[in-house]
């Protein structure tokens, strides 16, 4: 890929849109405003994706960085997870899992450490499109034991949450809830991680759907700073960050609803009712992070004869190698570094062998950055 077929992708999506390049020098004329560099955390990865495929760290002025953010939800699930699927997939149960969780590393520097090897050495593994695939698996086969692997944020937590509440789950179906929900999360980080600085967020979009936007209110109201609820079209992130900059220049930081053709204040009245039922925020480890108050969705009391967890009665309790010898993960996930900063970016680490957990989800930034480096600003 050379310099001039990136220029002629970047020319297309203007040309598409004329209003992109437009913003673009309005982003440049504002951060002239703006002395010493501004920095915006992506939080989604699909966020991140639009802003690495389209090339729009090139748009940027040198004083604005994009630096992504805790938005995957396959890099934050514990290692842990995967070591107890592995071993009961070896053992009777049939594991039904997300495609993106498939090569997702457990704690083992040795042996079996993903589902994906456990498959190839005979464990019970299917990769599935949804919850409710897994459920007709275990209907048709009622002699054995099924367990869904549940990992995701707010936007999936429903796939489960409503047959739960309709008591539509098989006897022999069970989950393994690693659901996580992102407020808490950016709560934890301005409160913990003083070395990242954040001077605005690009708030999902698709997790805002269900939770609302408003969810994000507490990010101007109580850390000042500045928020926008964006889509996923380049000229949607161009905007929000054209209004970050504007933020910041009248010091007003506040919440910005830029996706309001999908994104309600509110949110999803009923699907967050639905969550509300069924599950409770509790104390949560985050892989590569560490515990988060309030970060885990639990099934309530009456829900838990279907929870993994509660039918084994295992302790979960993250692994001595959480942190992979040698990856980044847990800096490039906080934003605090980038891929190409870790000394396995592409080497050991590639989206077809992956080492670390950042490289194996469509969302994760090491994944995102390999399939589409040509169109990095690398300097």
């Amino acid at each position: 890929m050379t310099k001039n077929d990136i220029i002629r992708i970047i020319k297309h999506v203007f040309e598409k849109n004329p209003k992109a390049s437009i913003i673009v020098d309005e982003i440049k004329s504002l951060a002239k405003e703006i002395s010493g560099t501004v920095k915006i955390m992506n939080f989604c990865g699909t966020h991140e994706w639009t802003i690495s495929h389209y090339g729009l760290r090139t748009l940027m002025p040198e004083n604005v960085e994009l630096i992504a953010g805790p938005g995957c939800p396959v890099c934050i699930t514990p290692g842990y997870y995967v070591d107890l699927l592995i071993e009961l997939s070896m053992n009777g149960y049939t594991i039904h899992t997300y495609g993106d969780a498939y090569k997702l590393p457990g704690t083992r520097i040795k042996g079996i450490r993903s589902l994906y090897e456990a498959h190839a050495m005979g464990g019970k593994v299917n990769v599935v499109y949804s919850f409710l695939d897994a459920v007709k698996h275990a209907l048709r086969d009622k002699s054995g034991k099924h367990v869904f692997f549940a990992v995701g944020f707010e936007t999936t937590i429903p796939t489960t949450a409503y047959p739960l509440l309709a008591g539509s789950v098989p006897d022999n179906m069970f989950i393994l809830h690693a659901y996580r929900l992102t407020p808490p999360v950016m709560r934890y980080l301005l409160e913990n991680r003083p070395d990242i600085r954040l001077d605005g967020v690009i708030a999902p979009g698709h997790v805002s759907s269900i939770i609302g936007a408003n969810a994000w209110s507490f990010l101007p109201r109580d850390y000042g700073v500045p928020v926008v609820v964006s889509g996923f079209e380049p000229i949607d992130v161009l905007l929000s960050i054209k209004y970050i900059l504007e933020m910041r220049i009248k010091d007003k930081p506040s919440l910005i609803n830029e996706y309001t053709r999908v994104v309600k204040p509110e949110g999803n009245i009923q699907a967050k009712k639905a969550i509300e039922k069924v599950y409770e925020a509790r104390t949560a480890y985050w892989r590569a992070i560490g515990y988060i108050p309030d970060s885990g969705a639990y099934p309530r009391r009456e829900y838990r004869d279907k929870d993994l967890v509660s039918v084994l009665g295992i302790e979960e309790k993250p692994g001595s190698r959480e942190h992979l010898p040698g990856c980044r993960c847990p800096d490039v996930v906080l934003g605090a570094a980038k891929p190409t900063d870790c000394p396995l970016f592409l080497k050991r680490c590639t989206p077809e062998n992956p080492y670390g957990p950042c490289m194996v989800s469509s969302e994760g930034t090491c994944r995102i950055w390999a399939e589409n480096i040509p169109f990095l600003n690398l300097d």
